[in-house]
């Protein structure tokens, strides 16, 4: 783990390519805000199969003593109607296609955080994303095997896909420079196009471009006139169009958060699933967990356990706040969170077991028999980045970290517009996202599909901060374990003294018996997916208490990042080892890499 008395700035995302432009924007004066848009950006072009610039993007800042998020998630468009889907046929949104589309938010809330937090021109943040896709890079083995299982789909379904992802008209080499043409040169007219007297001005002409300009018109054009196979198994024409582009700008609101042994936790509100993790905090608060093994059966249990319980909540009370109420402040309260600490037992539970919150008790109800219709038990969920399990190709998520020499931080987990999200738009070289498939076509469920609300996204940043001075920034790619993984992370770094790079390093475990928030919304009652080399003993004892276990190889679970600043102002950062193409760098007061 990098660490440095002298340090300058500390960044760490899932691609070293990312961290060296985030770095090199600190060594060159820029602050925390503009390093973490130019790795954000680099990540869109480095691992297009895990986020890309139709995507979507929730951030947590920290400046003047203050946390603030950054909302980036686009809502459904103004066609998008439980009426209009259910004319197709459909009972569920497919996981890809056109009709999987939400508003792509990710730019415009990159360019948010650089016009109202950064300090650098919009030309040069750019800059290291454009390079790289005119000039190329070495594709991850990842993103070529992606590329490889698709390109049948791609040749056969999706054109433009195949002309940008299949050169020659084969995927990719290995290791290889590979090149995306278009992308560079739809940034490159961006930047040219965003002319203004001022910085500012600059930037909100970039944001113009993109939403009310020839991206947009692209974009609505190629929703309108192709027709995209998608998981239904019949082609598809999106509903996303350019007026819904023109409507829509990112927006920053106050963080969820939730106090615990010290230390005040920063989550995205119910609109994310991130209140899962401070649910679970509060559920564990009035257990001795520093007495308990973190590698030990009684630890994983009372774990999974909580987490089953929180997760419930989240099927049953989380969606956008802006359109239906949600009760946090009931869900985060230590009564409600003693009652339903009772019902952890010696043994796993297999049924879904919400609370009932005063006043919800016809929601409860109606919410658990659509659940028990739609999301059956017909196979276990895994994350996303889990190809040796999953059952069709899936796109994932990165996350990147950045501190500055005055404190400033960024925890950023962006998203969505995978390579196998849906078909490129034309001429742009980049797709769009499929985070409709996160809705209920059903008008009643709290996450029911409407026209300008936000779906439940899965990403979920954090930052904390000690009231002695010490803050941190964490998150990890992972789908619906997102929040179970950094709570493991969490949990070892506060109570056994792990450090950063430890904490991010230790066999994780996750449980699958809450339905996923993806297509197909399969879920499997009592499951668990848990790393081997956790002790066979551990393994072992949560199989006598009744959970289902299914183990998996050391390192295929989990993938942290984090950067951290001592009460005294020291920076580390670390980057799990996981992901050997993770990176983290402290930089010290000379600029050089530590």
């Amino acid at each position: 783990m990098p660490h440095d008395t002298a340090a300058t700035g500390a960044i760490a995302s899932t691609h070293y390519l990312a961290t060296e432009a985030g770095a090199q924007i600190l060594r060159d004066g820029g602050n925390a805000f503009d390093a973490a848009v130019a790795a954000g950006l680099v990540l869109q072009v480095v691992e297009p199969h895990l986020n890309g610039p139709g995507g979507d993007l929730p951030a947590i800042l920290w400046k003047d003593g203050k946390a603030s998020v950054l909302c980036a998630q686009g809502a459904a468009p103004a066609g998008a109607t439980i009426a209009h889907y259910r004319a197709q046929g459909l009972e569920l949104i497919p996981g890809d296609g056109l009709l999987a589309t939400v508003i792509p938010g990710a730019f415009d809330g990159w360019m948010l955080m650089l016009r109202d937090y950064g300090t650098m021109e919009l030309a040069d943040i750019m800059a290291p994303a454009i390079d790289l896709a005119a000039n190329g890079h070495a594709m991850l083995d990842r993103a070529v095997d992606t590329i490889a299982g698709l390109a049948d789909f791609f040749d056969e379904h999706w054109p433009s896909s195949a002309q940008v992802w299949l050169p020659d008209g084969k995927p990719p080499v290995k290791g290889a420079v590979f090149k995306n043409p278009d992308l560079a040169a739809t940034w490159q007219r961006v930047v040219t196009e965003a002319q203004g007297p001022s910085r500012e001005a600059r930037i909100d002409a970039a944001r113009h471009c993109f939403y009310r300009g020839f991206i947009a018109e692209r974009i609505g054009a190629f929703c309108a006139n192709t027709h995209a196979m998608d998981a239904s198994g019949t082609p598809h024409t999106g509903v996303l169009n350019a007026t819904d582009m023109a409507g829509y700008a990112a927006h920053f609101e106050a963080p969820q958060t939730f106090d615990y042994h010290g230390w005040t936790i920063a989550k995205t509100g119910p609109w994310g699933q991130g209140p899962m993790l401070l649910q679970t905090l509060a559920l564990l608060a009035g257990d001795d967990l520093a007495a308990l093994d973190p590698l030990g059966a009684d630890f994983a249990h009372l774990v999974i356990e909580a987490q089953k319980l929180a997760l419930a909540d989240r099927e049953i009370y989380y969606t956008d706040p802006l359109h239906t109420s949600v009760p946090m402040d009931a869900l985060l309260s230590t009564a409600y969170n003693t009652a339903r600490r009772a019902l952890i037992g010696t043994k796993a539970s297999h049924d879904l077991r919400p609370g009932t919150v005063d006043g919800y008790d016809a929601q409860v109800t109606q919410m658990q028999a659509m659940l028990d219709r739609l999301s059956l038990p017909e196979g276990a969920v895994y994350e996303p980045t889990m190809a040796h399990l999953a059952t069709q190709p899936r796109g994932d998520t990165v996350h990147l970290d950045v501190i500055d020499k005055d404190g400033n931080m960024v925890s950023a987990t962006p998203s969505g517009g995978w390579l196998q999200s849906s078909p490129i738009v034309a001429g742009l070289g980049f797709c769009l996202n499929s985070r409709a498939q996160m809705y209920w076509l059903d008008q009643d469920a709290v996450g029911a599909l409407a026209p300008g609300k936000r779906p439940r996204t899965t990403l979920s940043p954090s930052l904390a901060w000690h009231r002695d001075g010490r803050r941190i920034s964490f998150g990890t790619p992972g789908g619906d374990q997102q929040d179970q993984w950094q709570l493991l992370f969490w949990l070892r770094h506060v109570h056994h003294d792990m450090d950063l790079q430890q904490a991010a390093d230790a066999p994780m475990f996750h449980t699958t018996h809450m339905p996923a928030s993806f297509y197909p919304r399969s879920r499997q009652p009592g499951g668990v997916v848990a790393e081997a080399d956790l002790p066979e003993t551990t393994l072992s004892a949560l199989e006598q208490a009744g959970h289902i276990v299914t183990r998996v190889p050391s390192g295929s679970v989990g993938r942290i990042t984090t950067a951290a600043r001592s009460a005294d102002g020291r920076l580390s950062a670390a980057a799990t080892s996981r992901t050997p193409h993770g990176r983290a760098i402290v930089l010290g007061d000379d600029g050089q890499t530590d």
